[in-house]
């Protein structure tokens, strides 16, 4: 419903000669996101785990603007974030094909029933919704710094406020603890503890970073759902029902807060905060800790591999890709 569009991008900025890469976005706001960035003049790049599907969306996206004059150029590169190889692979393509990155957009996400690992060992949803992001940026961050001014956006959710406040280190797997809220929230409060982290180790560099929470958006993130035993009918009703449609926001609607952490003036000014409907909001305390945030960057950088020696944060690091 278009009342629920609470906030909206203003911004009127071209992207002529920018370039922008967006994860998971062959559907819903990450493929709104990348339609809007190419009508502005930017060179979109799709990184998508589903070939076929960010396919299909870019001639969609091309048929749309077909009409428009002075469109970027977009195009598709492989990315599994479920899969630390393939995110190796689709940095060290960008990388060696573009000169300049302007803009990174950590869009990808996903909801999942059950516990699953990934090849790599790691929980399926921490993994996707967070460490594959994690180590994408680290991978970009050179080639990002020496583009800058530049802009780093991830999308996290307003669920990080549910759950614990936990990383659970002791269980990291969660395989003693294991439900698909507590995987979800805990990916979630991640992305927003990355973000502000990465704020302050980037200061003075003119990259700046982002989290947002887009709202309750109309896409398929809920679809497994339906087959989860143990949410109530209540629940199922709240989310899957047709009646609840109307209280979704629609795609375009959810893509406003990334587009304005993208493109806005006076966010360009602003660094590690969080988003809602165009506008920074107070994260709660958890959210806040600086010394979880480091903590769980130090976790981070062992778990997805990266060496003790590579450090992103001085440009032309000869260490990138180990």
């Amino acid at each position: 419903m278009s009342h629920l569009c609470a906030g909206k991008c203003k911004s009127k900025a071209r992207l002529d000669g920018k370039v922008a890469i967006i994860t998971g976005c062959n559907s819903g706001m990450g493929k709104e996101t990348a339609m809007e960035l190419y009508k502005r003049g930017a060179r979109v790049i799709m990184a998508c785990r589903n070939l076929e599907k960010a396919e299909s969306a870019m001639c969609d996206i091309q048929q749309q603007t077909a009409s428009l004059k002075s469109v970027g150029v977009i195009f598709i590169k492989k990315l599994d974030l479920a899969s630390f190889t393939s995110i190796r692979e689709c940095a060290a393509d960008i990388i060696g094909s573009e000169e300049h990155i302007h803009l990174l957009v950590n869009n990808a996400g996903a909801f999942f029933p059950t516990r699953e690992l990934t090849q790599d060992g790691h929980e399926l949803q921490f993994q996707t919704n967070y460490l594959g992001h994690f180590l994408f940026t680290r991978l970009l961050l050179p080639k990002i710094m020496k583009s800058a001014p530049a802009r780093i956006i991830t999308v996290s959710s307003i669920a990080y406020i549910w759950g614990d406040d936990k990383m659970h280190y002791d269980d990291i797997t969660l395989e003693r603890s294991y439900t698909p809220y507590r995987a979800y929230i805990r990916s979630k409060l991640a992305n927003v503890l990355f973000s502000a982290e990465l704020a302050r180790r980037l200061k003075g560099t003119e990259v700046t970073t982002y989290s947002l929470h887009p709202g309750l958006v109309a896409t398929d993130i809920f679809r497994h759902l339906e087959e989860m035993p143990d949410v109530s009918k209540f629940w199922k009703c709240i989310f899957l029902s047709r009646y609840s449609k109307l209280y979704y926001k629609s795609a375009r609607c959810g893509a406003e807060t990334i587009l304005h952490c993208c493109l806005d003036e006076n966010a360009g000014k602003e660094t590690g905060l969080y988003y809602t409907d165009c506008k920074p909001r107070k994260l709660i305390k958890r959210a806040r800790d600086q010394e979880e945030a480091m903590r769980l960057w130090e976790y981070s950088w062992t778990a997805v591999g990266l060496s003790k020696d590579y450090d992103p944060f001085v440009k032309g690091s000869t260490r990138l890709l180990e």
